[in-house]
């Protein structure tokens, strides 16, 4: 029996704003616990909210980079439930008239077709606090630095059938925020979370019951939390179970989802317009002025460099898919000379390697764009061969200079590319192994790389490889 999956993704994303969504208090991650909340973020009789302008032209700005219609007139509501690190004993959220409607982002699905998933809504509301249930002797601590933190929910339409598309869905709004500039995207720290909502059907027929995984904090997670979701419901209906509507969480350390609580329905929050906040009413020309801030966004980087550099689309897709890199190939095209090619070749390869293996962070990088980008300069212009790039590579990043210039004079790493000289290198090679001269001559071609391999060796790597090869060839013809 064929199942059809279906998911709906809501990904909280916590706004780049320097204070709260209601009051003036910081919102900087690390601070000691309770240090940044306010009379406001405690709820203390008689403090009232005041809505963060800032916050409001983040969402819009959102909205316009997903084709969103902008919803000029928005409400604030009370949600209503209880929990520890919620003090009002409700959070102030948008419900009919969120500020953001329907919009859509096109991804591409394991078949690589581009597939158009809709998106429902984006509304602003607050962050609740953080419940600490370490070193607390079985208590629990409330750390109420995050209470009103503003967060944009973005809800998906259940238009994602496969995990992977949930995956490609959540890489797309997660670079899409970094590049407009209103999250961070910093998942360790929690300021952007996912929830999917899974469930199964045979194929056209209505709607499976759902379940919803909370708070699953990266991709990889993400992945397998709807596949084994996904199995334990089929598991369930074939053993002739129903699946129930509820909350579960994703335990990574055994790789299983678990049930947290049943699901509530929007009307079990009990919905109504927050009386201390005014309907927020958005003149056109506020939103046409967000619109002029808008930068390139990764499709359209990724098709400038698909058309004007020349770059494979695959190679275009991955390094746009993340502005700090993205901005760090740009540096290195300016440093570089322009030399698009090989500066792709360094960031997909040995760069991001490196990064990898030392665990580092790109803006940590001891190498900078500069120091990469004249690298691949002396590259492009044959001052020195790929090997010898990587020479002076690795010797930067292991702080032993940071002129280019420098290091390839006291390394030796000066290629040879005097005619005269490369043809002295090669004719000693030649004549030091005639039986292999003859071989060659005999339609043996392999050995052109023994050849070459004897030519280096001879001129200690100096000789340039592509004048080596011309200049083989030329003589055994």
């Amino acid at each position: 029996m064929g199942w059809e999956v279906v998911i709906g993704l809501e990904i909280h994303a916590q706004l780049t704003t320097k204070s709260k969504i209601f009051s003036g208090s910081s919102i900087a991650y690390g601070a000691e616990p309770n240090t940044q909340a306010s009379l406001v973020d405690l709820a203390m009789p008689g403090m009232l909210p005041v809505l963060n302008k800032e916050a409001v032209r983040k969402a819009i700005k959102f909205g316009l980079g997903i084709n969103a219609e902008i919803n000029t007139t928005n409400v604030f509501e009370r949600k209503n439930y209880f929990y520890p690190d919620l003090p009002q004993g409700y959070q102030i959220s948008q419900n009919d008239l969120p500020i953001v409607g329907k919009g859509h982002l096109d991804i591409e699905n394991e078949k690589g077709e581009i597939k158009r998933i809709g998106v429902t809504r984006a509304h602003l509301e607050q962050d609740a606090g953080k419940s600490l249930h370490e070193d607390f002797h079985g208590s629990t601590g409330i750390d109420l630095n995050r209470a009103g933190t503003p967060l944009l929910e973005i809800v998906s339409e259940p238009d994602i059938r496969s995990a992977k598309e949930a995956v490609a869905y959540a890489k797309k709004i997660h670079s899409l925020v970094q590049y407009l500039e209103i999250c961070d995207g910093n998942m360790q720290e929690g300021s952007f979370r996912m929830d999917a909502n899974v469930s199964i059907r045979q194929p056209g027929e209505p709607f499976g019951t759902r379940a919803e995984i909370k708070n699953v904090n990266s991709f990889r997670f993400l992945e397998r939390a709807i596949n084994f979701e996904v199995e334990r419901q089929i598991d369930v209906i074939e053993m002739g179970g129903e699946v129930v509507q509820e909350t579960r969480l994703y335990d990574a350390d055994k790789d299983e989802t678990r049930s947290m609580r049943s699901k509530e329905e929007a009307n079990d929050y009990r919905y109504f317009p927050d009386p201390d906040l005014l309907p927020v009413v958005i003149e056109q020309g506020f939103i046409d002025a967000v619109r002029e801030t808008l930068p390139e966004l990764p499709d359209q980087r990724r098709a400038r460099y698909i058309d004007e550099l020349g770059m494979k689309e695959y190679d275009a897709g991955v390094i746009t898919a993340s502005k700090e890199l993205a901005d760090f190939f740009e540096a290195l095209l300016e440093y570089s000379g322009n030399e698009a090619k090989l500066a792709a070749n360094w960031v997909m390869g040995d760069f991001s390697a490196q990064l990898n293996r030392e665990e580092t962070e790109l803006a940590d990088s001891p190498v900078t764009a500069q120091m990469l980008g004249q690298i691949i300069k002396r590259q492009a212009d044959d001052t020195i061969s790929g090997k010898g790039a990587k020479d002076v590579f690795f010797a930067m990043w292991n702080g032993e200079g940071d002129d280019v210039d420098a290091l390839i004079e006291s390394k030796g790493l000066k290629q040879v590319t005097d005619t005269g000289a490369i043809e002295a290198f090669v004719d000693e090679v030649l004549a030091a192994n005639p039986e292999q001269v003859e071989q060659f001559k005999g339609g043996n071609e392999k050995l052109m790389g023994y050849f070459v391999g004897q030519v280096m060796k001879v001129s200690k790597g100096a000789a340039n490889p592509g004048m080596v090869n011309q200049l083989i060839k030329k003589k055994l013809s």
